[in-house]
């Protein structure tokens, strides 16, 4: 589990614009949404196309892909279980931060353990959280291996590896299970954009400005 940090006494947190007010501007409410489940489930591919969906429909979105956070923000961490923690911590807090600015947030992150998506969604605080599972099997995932790596780690050559040397805790009461297996990445798709598009709609029904 992520670790608890103490606040210095010195550091004060600032009261910025009311976060109602930037939300009733843009015409929408935020929500997180948290898409775990193993490497070449379709996580990614998911996210992305649920994101350009809500963009067509007038909504504010972003994508939080852990591959590319590995790029910057999470660039000094490996795959230890300790790492992987501190992976989800940091990567909640910015959904928490962007979710706060007034957009919807698609998080797409392996987050192999049922604690730390716990944590992820005490981050989110009173944001609404939906902890999606990708439920796409080991074996189909490891057909697809659209990055080589499940070849890699069944060689030996990545430690760590989710589904193959390092376990992966399913959802027990996932808010939204998305079977991948002979679906259609736009049906996938579909049924999150469809529901992202529903609770992100501002209670008074104000279209978003474009």
């Amino acid at each position: 589990m992520g670790v608890v940090r103490k606040i210095p006494a010195n550091v004060t947190r600032h009261d910025l614009q009311p976060r109602e007010q930037r939300w009733n501007r843009l015409g929408q409410v935020p929500v997180i949404a948290w898409l775990t489940g193993l490497s070449g489930a379709g996580k990614s591919t998911l996210a992305g196309a649920a994101d350009r969906a809500l963009v067509a429909a007038g909504r504010h979105s972003a994508v939080l892909d852990g591959d590319n956070l590995r790029h910057g923000l999470n660039a000094d961490l490996t795959f230890t279980p300790k790492d992987r923690s501190e992976n989800v911590r940091r990567t909640a807090e910015v959904a928490r931060l962007m979710a706060e600015a007034g957009s919807v947030v698609i998080v797409s992150l392996i987050s192999p353990c049922r604690a730390d998506r716990a944590l992820a969604r005490r981050i989110a605080g009173d944001i609404p959280f939906l902890e999606v599972f990708v439920d796409t099997p080991l074996g189909l995932c490891e057909a697809r291996d659209p990055k080589g790596l499940y070849r890699l780690a069944r060689a030996g050559r990545i430690p760590d590896f989710t589904g193959v040397s390092a376990p992966y805790e399913a959802p027990e009461r996932p808010d939204l299970t998305i079977t991948t297996e002979g679906r259609s990445t736009e049906a996938c798709a579909r049924s999150l954009s469809t529901l992202l598009l529903r609770l992100s709609r501002a209670a008074t029904g104000a279209a978003p400005r474009r």
